[in-house]
């Protein structure tokens, strides 16, 4: 294990000597909320386009008449941008800072959003698909710099519990955007008729008119350099101690975790609205009743091929807000309990919890399956944040090369829900969860094992190892 030799870690200090600071203040007493403030606008703004990212896939579905793997292209696009873009991300985040990194990033996703005005005219699937990538593209940049930021922020025992405080402000991006999506994507005129094509490009025009004021506030703004902790001394010139990333177990297994972890996410979220309006138990009569159907349940329920009343798509487009808003709720909980437990206990945990959910979903349990469902959304959302966190420990200024890896490995939310998507199209659904089921596995293994990987106790408190 390529750890730091013991003549160079670093001595652990008694944490009752150490001051207590704040949050959000540096060791040089700088306050830095305002700036932490501005940063979870950036975490809102992918998570609302990731949430309309997965309405559009049952979209095209209907749209163009393709199965669900074919629609997998969707999410391939919008995580090919993340591939591509992380390693470049990285390369600039270093030339440029972190504040010259964020205003390239929101100025490509503000290229992507303005580029639906003329693909919702071409109206071919290859221009839908450009705009989703270079808007994830712009994404990457956002991520591959905000989240190792947000946990330089402050005091280093607050790592994970800032990263996942804003990602919270993500989950709030989720929650709102299947709304968006729904609401344009699923629109219909005075005669029924979908408008949904037509009216694509209004809420990506109006995330390009937001990020260019996002960009010029980031550019008058003081967003300081600020250095992370170099644990494992991969800035300096220590002899006899490797320098190189990749010689750090945690982080090599961070990515893998990362890359299996945003697979299942995507998978999930991509195939909700299908789980939704289609393994769902047969809804009784009465809740179609003209009282119950009107208002804001108008159109929430139709009857299915097989005869059984069920969810209609824009029902289960709300639904996947309430998904997004456990989601939500499983951040913000998940923040104030990394506040007092260990963050590689805590991911360990919620994974194996979802391992659980997974099985119960595959099972066809009726509505305890479905219950699940919503549940793998509640105990997902410490999953990315806190890997990332775990991931970039120790790494001193290697964090922002570190973290372009990291960020790279969303391209497993291209892959393997196309896996999940034929698995699905062979059998259905609910068998298709066995796919995530055995990426929550290894994340798991990852959360267990974290202290062997880094030779650290954990990020909180002391180390016996090395680290903090």
């Amino acid at each position: 294990m390529n750890t730091p030799s013991t003549e160079h870690r670093p001595v652990p200090l008694d944490p009752r000597l150490a001051p207590k600071r704040s949050m959000f203040v540096l060791e040089d007493g700088r306050n830095v909320l305002f700036v932490f403030s501005l940063l979870i606008l950036l975490f809102a703004l992918w998570g609302f386009c990731n949430g309309m990212i997965d309405v559009m896939d049952k979209h095209f579905q209907e749209e163009l008449h393709l199965n669900l793997a074919q629609s997998a292209w969707v999410q391939f696009a919008h995580y090919l941008g993340y591939f591509l873009m992380a390693l470049p991300a990285g390369w600039l985040a270093t030339k440029l800072g972190y504040k010259g990194g964020i205003i390239t990033g929101l100025l490509m996703v503000a290229v992507g959003g303005f580029w639906f005005i003329p693909a919702t005219h071409i109206a071919s699937f290859w221009a839908f698909l450009l705009g989703v990538c270079v808007i994830a593209a712009g994404l990457t940049f956002l991520e591959t710099i905000a989240n190792p930021y947000t946990t330089v922020l402050g005091p280093i025992q607050y790592a994970a519990t800032r990263i996942n405080l804003a990602q919270s402000c993500n989950g709030i991006g989720l929650l709102l955007g299947p709304v968006a999506g729904g609401l344009f994507f699923y629109s219909k005129n005075a005669e029924g008729q979908s408008t949904g094509s037509a009216n694509l490009w209004i809420p990506y025009a109006a995330i390009g008119v937001i990020v260019i004021v996002l960009a010029i506030i980031f550019y008058f703004a003081n967003v300081p350099e600020v250095k992370m902790e170099d644990d494992y001394h991969c800035d300096d010139a220590t002899p006899n101690v490797s320098h190189s990333i990749w010689a750090h177990p945690h982080f090599i297994m961070a990515v893998v975790a990362q890359f299996l972890y945003v697979a299942a996410q995507a998978g999930i979220f991509s195939f909700f609205i299908n789980y939704m309006t289609s393994q769902v138990p047969p809804i009784p009569d009465s809740w179609n009743a003209p009282s119950a159907g009107s208002g804001w349940f108008a159109g929430w329920f139709e009857t299915h091929p097989s005869g059984a009343l069920g969810f209609s798509n824009k029902a289960a487009s709300n639904l996947a807000s309430l998904g997004f808003f456990c989601f939500l709720v499983g951040r913000f909980t998940g923040s104030a309990i990394l506040k007092k437990f260990a963050a590689h206990s805590v991911l360990g945990l919620y994974s194996a919890i979802s391992v659980f959910l997974c099985i119960v979903v595959f099972l066809k349990l009726g509505w305890v399956s479905v219950i699940s469902v919503f549940l793998t959304y509640f105990f997902m959302s410490i999953m990315f944040p806190t890997i990332f966190a775990l991931g970039i420990f120790g790494l001193g200024e290697k964090a922002k090369k570190a973290s372009s890896f990291i960020v790279m490995a969303i391209m497993g939310g291209a892959i393997l829900p196309k896996v999940m998507g034929t698995v699905a199209d062979k059998y259905d659904l609910s068998r298709g969860f066995i796919v995530p089921m055995l990426c929550f596995a290894v994340v798991a293994a990852y959360g267990f094992f974290w202290p062997k990987l880094s030779g650290a106790e954990s990020m909180h408190g002391v180390s016996t190892t090395g680290g903090h």
